[in-house]
């Protein structure tokens, strides 16, 4: 293995990185001004310049935040770098540049608009940058700090953070050996959602060539149902919900409010947490409508769900111990869920306990549906779509394919401690092998591998079985909602 530094000069200054084995790595890159002081609260602004030459051999300080509790702590990691210097980009680039660049992937990480970094290692984007494409991880604010609806201050600061990080990706990527009119957006989860978000932003969207949305939910909260959890936290701290009063506040003191408030909060089991915001200048349209109403056709979009996405919440979190028929009933009726969905769904889950039938209807009401719906319209006017769906089971406490095991496999990197965390020791290589290939085609602008989407509704299953496609699983329960 051969470690050497190497340096780039983007617009602000020059660059110290790392190459190593054949791959160029810039950590902590700046691409907008860090967002406290007098800018806190604030959209974001560009980066001063700097003189002396940055360095870009570690990553940079990670947005405030609480870590996963609840059980999922057991599973989900959290690094912690203090410092202001938050909205970064970390860099994995060929170290052998190409005569017209190389595609580029921006990937944006998950965690409920709460939780994650582009620190975790298993964001490591040097598999892709093997396979000759510039990986680009972006940070952006979370939580108090991101997504707080405030009276006098800009909505969707987070999402208006990765807006303009693919502005200044657009803009610098050159000089990593990367082609900024093959530009492809991804996330997983809450990362998907701000990538559907960004799809259908004013000012960016027409950067995007391609887009990857995995396991998201694709909605937007009006204001007054956004700002829920604001409200709850300026009168736990007895203030207003104005930017210069949430300023008064430290981090650590909203954040230690935040997590009394939202410790048990889950996309399942409900709670106090944040939303993206329909905004005219920054989500004009809520995800779905948007992607449905044609603004996105332009765009290939490769977009998938896992199978068992509600066990990540339901099983390290005991809530499908804890929930009964009763329960369910009770869940149903407060979703607006109707009692014909439900049957369908126990019908085709017989011996199932009801938590999980419920993880079910829940999950494919934020996701399913949505995609489906999405999937479907575009293809009527001809713009491409690729669906897949996630089956592979983790045996680690009988997780099966829940939300984020997918993961490891996407990036090709099984072997690290965090994935095997969550997914055993024994995760199938092979599998990882088909996964990371398949978004490497995609990314590259080839085509993945099975048809896109059209009346057939085939689907790609990244499962036990090699190469199976197939017509949309569970098309009973989709169908039912609607009848």
């Amino acid at each position: 293995m051969t470690t050497r530094s190497t340096s780039v000069s983007v617009s602000s200054g020059c660059l110290r990185g790392i190459t190593h084995n054949g791959v160029d790595r810039f950590l902590g890159v700046p691409y907008a001004a860090a967002p406290f002081g007098p800018l806190r609260f604030r959209a974001p602004r560009p980066h001063a310049p700097w003189n002396e030459e940055w360095d870009a051999t570690r990553n940079g300080p990670t947005a405030p935040q609480n870590p996963y509790a609840g059980g999922l702590e057991r599973l989900l990691p959290t690094v912690r770098i203090e410092g202001d210097e938050i909205l970064t980009a970390n860099i994995w680039a060929p170290a052998e540049r190409t005569k017209n660049g190389a595609p580029v992937l921006v990937w944006i990480h998950g965690g409920s608009l709460s939780h994650g970094s582009n620190a975790l290692p298993m964001y490591d984007g040097s598999r892709f940058a093997r396979d000759g494409i510039v990986f680009v991880a972006l940070n952006y604010r979370l939580g108090v700090e991101g997504f707080s609806v405030l009276d006098d201050a800009p909505v969707n600061l987070g999402l208006a953070d990765v807006a303009h990080g693919l502005q200044w990706v657009h803009d610098e990527i050159a000089a990593f050996g990367g082609d900024p009119t093959q530009i492809t957006v991804a996330g997983q989860s809450a990362g998907g959602s701000l990538v559907a978000g960004l799809l259908g932003h004013p000012t960016v969207r027409h950067l995007v060539r391609r887009a990857v949305i995995q396991s998201a939910p694709l909605a937007a909260a009006d204001r007054d149902q956004a700002q829920g959890i604001t409200r709850l936290l300026a009168g736990k701290l007895g203030i207003g919900t104005t930017r210069s009063e949430f300023a008064s506040q430290d981090r650590e003191t909203l954040l230690t409010a935040l997590r009394t408030l939202s410790g048990k909060a889950t996309p399942l089991a409900g709670g106090s947490g944040f939303d993206i915001v329909l905004d005219p200048s920054t989500v004009p349209v809520g995800p779905v409508d948007a992607l449905a109403g044609g603004i996105a056709d332009h765009v290939d979009i490769l977009i998938g769900t896992t199978r068992d996405e509600h066990r990540l919440w339901t099983v390290p979190t005991g809530l499908s111990e804890r929930i009964g028929r009763v329960h369910l009933t009770l869940a149903r009726l407060k979703a607006g869920v109707g009692r014909r969905v439900v049957a369908q769904y126990r019908a085709n889950r017989r011996g199932v306990k009801a938590g999980d039938v419920l993880g079910a209807v829940l999950i494919d009401m934020l996701l399913r549906r949505p995609l489906v719906r999405i999937a479907d319209a575009r293809s009527r006017r001809g713009a491409r779509t690729w669906v897949y769906e996630f089956t592979w089971p983790s045996p680690v406490e009988q997780l099966g394919a829940a939300h984020g095991v997918e993961l490891g496999f996407v990036f090709d990197l099984l072997d690290l401690p965090d994935y095997r965390t969550l997914n055993g020791p024994d995760a199938p290589q092979q599998l990882a092998d088909d996964m990371h290939r398949t978004w490497v085609s995609f990314v590259r602008g080839d085509d993945p591998g099975w048809p896109a989407w059209d009346d057939s509704r085939e689907v790609r299953i990244f499962g036990p079985e090699p190469g199976l496609v197939q017509a949309l699983p569970r098309a009973d329960e989709i169908a039912v909602w609607d009848r």
